[in-house]
Parts: structure tokens; C-alpha cells; sequence
């Protein structure tokens, strides 16, 4: 049993397990310390000073988020020495930030700003020493770093670290030097960064954004000689509520097509229906493999693992390019999505390609990078023309005077305006998984998967990883090779589990056939593009909205989407065909590690 620590809060009497931090019993009884470089998803750093508190019997003030309770302790969090002395410290920050908050784009949700506010800072009581010589780094597609705005918290260094296990940024130099920065200083589009913007999600102040596109969208609705197709991901629906004042995990998919629409957009449909697509792709290209590997008797790559998620596939291109053969060649529901607005949609509203405007709107900062890559085009145009992240569209929104809340619900626009619920859980972490084990189960035996309501529910959740199992049995009887296979599959979120995954298959022991990988905390919902804040509470709130609207759609399997049904008929032929190979599937780069 957990040892119980006995202390008082502020005059509360509390009881809580030993080895809580002061800030998390503070939070138990509903007293709110303030924090800067504390972030729930990362370990403590304890280096703002922010949360200071005053502990009864202790000659200094205390970082709450870095020291554990013990017995007795009497905790003082607002005391006329507390006010000061983080006064005190903020307004330090203050005096080398550049505090161009009526410009910035993370004015009203800066957590510097906040503090500063609550704390009535001036800029008077320190001297500004801003240095005046700090470039703003914009090379990467993805990401803008601002070091101007940078408090030097170092939730960046830790996000990209203990989550991402990839290191792209780390701390450079001593005392007033001191800064964020890359190997040998060089600019992020030269560093081994896998643009997932994580660390974004957890940057106070504006030293992390994306990299933003919305202004050549709208140039591009205001030109009469383009057509502007729009298509949202799954995720995107479950979080743009929270910057138009809905609780988190509110689904908004009918006003915000509503919106989208009012704004300008020629056609709004549905990243959905490419998940759809990728799963028949995707689904067929595993079935191939394991035909070749288990009736043929031939060498592949197996595990095979999806290659939907951007950021893991820069991540093994840089870390395990040795192993890119186990990638999946289906593009992402994004890039496919694309190929088939520049030829199938082109054609079927007789429009030139040349003329119609591509525009994604992605949880993903890294969506931004995978729309540049030169390998990943494939109807002779660009594919996608921009990637926009749910927070650009939420400021887009904002800027075209729309009263979010009034607005009716309306539908996606048909030709790839339709998607299954599979589709949809394609934004949370497990999802890909389970959309796939949907339709490959019922294309090999005729029947659905043996789950109650179609849930596969050891592949959901937010474990970093989760491992299923499916035997599958009387099978048709072209695929008879797999009868009493067991289909061993896992699924990992968060690029330090797919570290852990890919340890298995480098050495050749990993005991799968199928492995999902997503580089961000809880997939999509938590990508790098998504609402900020974010957190563990966040991120299943969304995933809940997520698995709600799968469950209130009418069709749930990717291989019965009609619409699915109508472009294999009249454009794709079949699943791998030679157009669908050349339209849907592309190949992967090996990189440097540094």
C-alpha cells in the first residue's frame, strides 16, 4: 500500500501518496500555482522558478512542481513574499522577450503573456535586453522558430526528446548566451527534425510556430481563374471547436463545412474518404505480402507498417534507413487525396488541373513538408498546394467575420465527399489499425471482424504501445494460405515507442505483421497543428469525439463506402492496379542522421 503524506495547503488540510510534488497536491484541492517550464506531458525541469512557494520552516522559496511533499508540511502559495518574488521573475522574462504581442500570432494564448498580465508587469522595472541581432529561422516548411520569443524553458529540448526521441534542438551555451538551438547552429531544414511540432504544442510563447500559408489561401479564393477544393482530416473536426469557444472533444463537422463554404471554398470534401482509399490500398499491399511470404515462399518485409503519418516516415528515413522497406508504399490519405483532385475530380468536373487550388487542412504541422516532397507527387501537377494546420483554419474562420456558433450544419460535397467510419478513427492513435483489421478480415473470410459493434478495442487507447491478435479462420477460398493464421499486429504512438518497435524488426525478432506507427502523442488528435494547449486529459477527449462519430455513421467499413466503390469502377480499375500504383503509391529517401 502507498504510503499516505499528511500537510496543510494554504490552510487545507490534505492527505495525499507519497512522492507528490507540492503543484500536484495544490491542484487536488483546487489551488492554482502558476507554472511556465512545468508541462504535464514531460518530466520536471523546475528551471522558470515560476511556481514558487513558501514552505513553512525553509529559509528559501520552493519550485512546487520539483519538490516531493513530506509529513507535516505547511505549503503557502500567495503570500506577500510568494506575489513578489514571482513578480520578480516574470517581469525578468519580460525585459529579453520581444513583446510584440498586438502582432503575434500567439497573442490572447501566451502563456507569458498571461502571466504577465496577472502579474501587472510593466516594462519598466528591467531594462529591455532583447538582443537586437536574433533572425527569425523560416527554412523549414513546417516550423518557424523565433528565438526573439524564446523564455528558455526548454519544454522544446524535452518534447523532442523524451517524446520524440529525435533531438532535434538542444540548449547551446552558458548563463546570459544561453540559448535553444541545432546542431552546429544550423538551420532547422538541414537538422535531422521530422517537423512533427510537437514541439509547438508545448512552446509558452511564439519561439515555436508553424509555418503559416493561410494568406496565398485566401489570394487563391479571391482569383476568379482558380477553383479552391478543400478537404479536412478526421482529427480537425474534434479539436476546431476549442479556438471557437466549444469544450474540448466538441465535434463541430457540419459547421465547420458550413464555414468553409461561406469562406470561399469551391468544394469542401473529406480527407475521410482518401482514409477509406488508403485502406484498400494499404489493406491489399498487406495481403500481398503475406501471399508472397506464406504460399510463395518469398523474401518481403514483413512486418509492414504504415506510412501514413509524416513525421515517422521522415523519422525512419533519417534513423533506420536501412529499413524503409517495411514502410508501407501507399501514400498518405492526405497525398492521395490530392492525386485524385488533380486527375479523378479534374476530370469529372471538367476542369483543367493546372486551375483547381489543393488545399489540406491537417492536425500535422509535418503535412506541410510531406505536400513539398518532390517523390510524393504523382498527377504531374503539385498535389497538394498547401497544408493547412485545425489552427489555421480556426484564425481563418475568425478573419472571415463568421459567428461560428449560428451557423447550420451542412455536408461535404459529393465526389470524394463521402467516408465510412473507419475513416474517421483514422485521427487517434490505433485507428489506422483497426480501419485496416475491418476490411482486410472481411475481404479474406466474407465476414466481419468477430468484435461486438465492429470495435476493436485492444488497439484502442493511449498506451504507448498496444499489441492485438486475430486468428483467422474459414477463410474463402482464395485465401486459403492464411486459414488458421494468427495476425499478430501492434500499434505505437509517440516516435520514443517506435524507437522500441523498431528495435524487434532491426534485429529481426519482431513477432508482428502488421504495425501502425504515429508520430504524435495519441495520433492525430494530438498532432503538432492541433488546438494549444495539450494534454493527456485533452488528447482523450478528442479521441472519445473521434470513436462517437464512427459510432453514428452508417457505414463503418472502408470497402463499403460507395464512393470507394464508384472510382475503383470508373478510374482506379482495382486496388494496386498500374494507375493506382502510379497515382497512389510513392517511394521513400534515406537520410543522413546528421
Amino acid at each position: 500500500m502507498d504510503k499516505k503524506i499528511n500537510l496543510v495547503i494554504d490552510g487545507i488540510k490534505l492527505e495525499v501518496e507519497e512522492g507528490t510534488t507540492i503543484l500536484e497536491a495544490a491542484k487536488k484541492v483546487n489551488v492554482r500555482i502558476p507554472t511556465l517550464c512545468y508541462h504535464e506531458d514531460l518530466h520536471v525541469a523546475g528551471n522558470c522558478r515560476v511556481c514558487i512557494v513558501e514552505v513553512e520552516g525553509q529559509r528559501n522559496l520552493t519550485a512546487s512542481c520539483a519538490m516531493p511533499v513530506s509529513e507535516g508540511m505547511n505549503v503557502k502559495t500567495n503570500t506577500a513574499k510568494v506575489r513578489m518574488a514571482r513578480k520578480d521573475l516574470i517581469a525578468l522574462l519580460v525585459s529579453e522577450h520581444n513583446t510584440q504581442c498586438t502582432t503575434c500570432y500567439r497573442s490572447t494564448n501566451c502563456e507569458l503573456q498571461s502571466l504577465a498580465a496577472e502579474y501587472n508587469i510593466d516594462n519598466e522595472t528591467y531594462m529591455s535586453v532583447l538582443k537586437p541581432y536574433l533572425e527569425i529561422d523560416k527554412s523549414s516548411w513546417s516550423l518557424v522558430k523565433d528565438d526573439s520569443k524564446c523564455v528558455r524553458c526548454q519544454r522544446c529540448v524535452r518534447t523532442c526528446a523524451e517524446l520524440q526521441h529525435v533531438n532535434a534542438i538542444n540548449v547551446a551555451y552558458k548563463g546570459k548566451d544561453m540559448k535553444i538551438s541545432t546542431y552546429l547552429e544550423l538551420p532547422m531544414n538541414e537538422v535531422v527534425c521530422i517537423n512533427c511540432g510537437q514541439c509547438i504544442n508545448r512552446c509558452p510563447t511564439a519561439a515555436l510556430t508553424e509555418r503559416r500559408y493561410f494568406n496565398d489561401i485566401w489570394e487563391a479564393i479571391g482569383d476568379p481563374s482558380k477553383h479552391v477544393v478543400m478537404d479536412t482530416a478526421p482529427s480537425v473536426r474534434v479539436a476546431l471547436g476549442e479556438m471557437l469557444g466549444y469544450p474540448v472533444g466538441t465535434r463541430v463537422t457540419g459547421k465547420m463545412v458550413t464555414a468553409m463554404k461561406k469562406m470561399g471554398a469551391d468544394s469542401v470534401m473529406d480527407t475521410d474518404f482518401a482514409a477509406d482509399l488508403t485502406i484498400m490500398e494499404e489493406g491489399t499491399e498487406l495481403l500481398l505480402r503475406l501471399e508472397k511470404s506464406l504460399l510463395e515462399k518469398k523474401k518481403v518485409s514483413l512486418p509492414m507498417m504504415t506510412s501514413c503519418s509524416p513525421g515517422w516516415v521522415k523519422f525512419i528515413e533519417h534513423m533506420y534507413p536501412e529499413h524503409l522497406g517495411h514502410l508501407s508504399t501507399a501514400k498518405s490519405p492526405q497525398q492521395m487525396f490530392g492525386a485524385m483532385a488533380k486527375t479523378y475530380y479534374a476530370k469529372k468536373k471538367g476542369i483543367d488541373p493546372k486551375d483547381i487550388v489543393s488545399v489540406a487542412i491537417m492536425p500535422c504541422a509535418a503535412k506541410k513538408y510531406e505536400a513539398n516532397r518532390p517523390e510524393i507527387n504523382g498527377s504531374g501537377y503539385k498535389d497538394i498546394d498547401a497544408g493547412l494546420t485545425t489552427r489555421e483554419l480556426g484564425h481563418m474562420i475568425k478573419q472571415s467575420g463568421l459567428d461560428f456558433e449560428k451557423l447550420e450544419d451542412s455536408n461535404f460535397d459529393p465526389i470524394m465527399g463521402e467516408s465510412s467510419g473507419a475513416g474517421v478513427i483514422f485521427g487517434a492513435t490505433g485507428g489506422v489499425m483497426e480501419a485496416a483489421i475491418r476490411t482486410v478480415y472481411e475481404i479474406v473470410t466474407g465476414r466481419p471482424v468477430p468484435f461486438k459493434n465492429l470495435d476493436i478495442i485492444p488497439v484502442r487507447g493511449m498506451e504507448g504501445i498496444k499489441h492485438a491478435s486475430i486468428k483467422i479462420e474459414n477463410t474463402l477460398p482464395e485465401w486459403n494460405f492464411l486459414e488458421g493464421i494468427e495476425l499478430k499486429v501492434a500499434v505505437a504512438h509517440g516516435l520514443i515507442n517506435a524507437r522500441k518497435i523498431m528495435e524487434d524488426v532491426v534485429k529481426g525478432t519482431s513477432p508482428y505483421h502488421f504495425i501502425e506507427v504515429m508520430a504524435c502523442p495519441g495520433g492525430c488528435i494530438g498532432g503538432g497543428g492541433q488546438p494549444i494547449p495539450t494534454n493527456a486529459e485533452i488528447r482523450k477527449k478528442r479521441a472519445a469525439a473521434i470513436y462517437s462519430e464512427d459510432a453514428d455513421k452508417p457505414i463503418r467499413k472502408s470497402h463499403e463506402n460507395p464512393e470507394i466503390k464508384q472510382i475503383y469502377d470508373e478510374f482506379l480499375e482495382a486496388p494496386l492496379s498500374n494507375i493506382a500504383h502510379n497515382l497512389l503509391h510513392t517511394h521513400y529517401v534515406k537520410r543522413n542522421r546528421y
